[in-house]
Formats: C-alpha cells, sequence, structure tokens
C-alpha cells in the first residue's frame, strides 16, 4: 500500500518560513520523480516544484522561485520543501506527488496570514 505523509505545515505570518516534508512508503522512493503541490480554495491543484530521482534537477514555478527549495533525503524516503519569504498568497492546502505512479498524499494546511 502506498503512503505519502505530510508534516510541518500551520500557520506563519508574512516573511516568516516553513518546512514541509513527506515521506513515502510502498513505492520504489529513489526511482520517482516527486513534487510539492498546492490547491488553494476554489483553484486547480498545481505543482509548485519538482526535483529528479536523483535530487540533481529541479523546477519552479515561477512564482516560488528564489523563495522555496525542494530537496530529498533517498535513504529516508523523504522529500522536504523549505519556504521562506511566505506571502499570504502562498496560503493553500500542500501536498507531496510520485504523479509517475499516479499517488498523492492526503495533503496539510499552510495558512500565511497577520
Amino acid at each position: 500500500q502506498v503512503q505519502l505523509v505530510e508534516s510541518g505545515g500551520g500557520l506563519v505570518q508574512p516573511g516568516g518560513s516553513l518546512r514541509l516534508s513527506c515521506t513515502a512508503s510502498g513505492i520504489i522512493f529513489s526511482n520517482n520523480f516527486m513534487g510539492w503541490y498546492r490547491q488553494a480554495p476554489g483553484e486547480e491543484r498545481d505543482l509548485v516544484a519538482g526535483i529528479s530521482s536523483d535530487g540533481r534537477s529541479f523546477s519552479y514555478v515561477e512564482s516560488v522561485r528564489g523563495r522555496f527549495t525542494i530537496s530529498r533525503d533517498n535513504a529516508k524516503s523523504t522529500v522536504y520543501l523549505q519556504m521562506n519569504s511566505l506571502k499570504p498568497e502562498d496560503t493553500a492546502v500542500y501536498s507531496c506527488g510520485a504523479p509517475h505512479v499516479g499517488h498523492w498524499g492526503q495533503g496539510i494546511q499552510v495558512t500565511v496570514s497577520s
């Protein structure tokens, strides 16, 4: 059974930081591209950041480039998203995903508000 479990979300003030973690089980983690996605109310789920299976290649949506950093530890089957300089428009449910095997986590709320 595949499980992707996110942690680290919460409420933060504008300009603050959060670090999200996602631990996977039931897949060969080191073989998989991993992504962080977010979905705001009334909007589609969008890819925010992605990382190749070997951790050497990255991609970011323009709105988070320079503020967010994706990384992974294949020995721990965990992918991370370091989010700095957070803005209210970053408020969303964030989930990790292994799209090539069709699995996503349940998601975790990130709220940026004063």
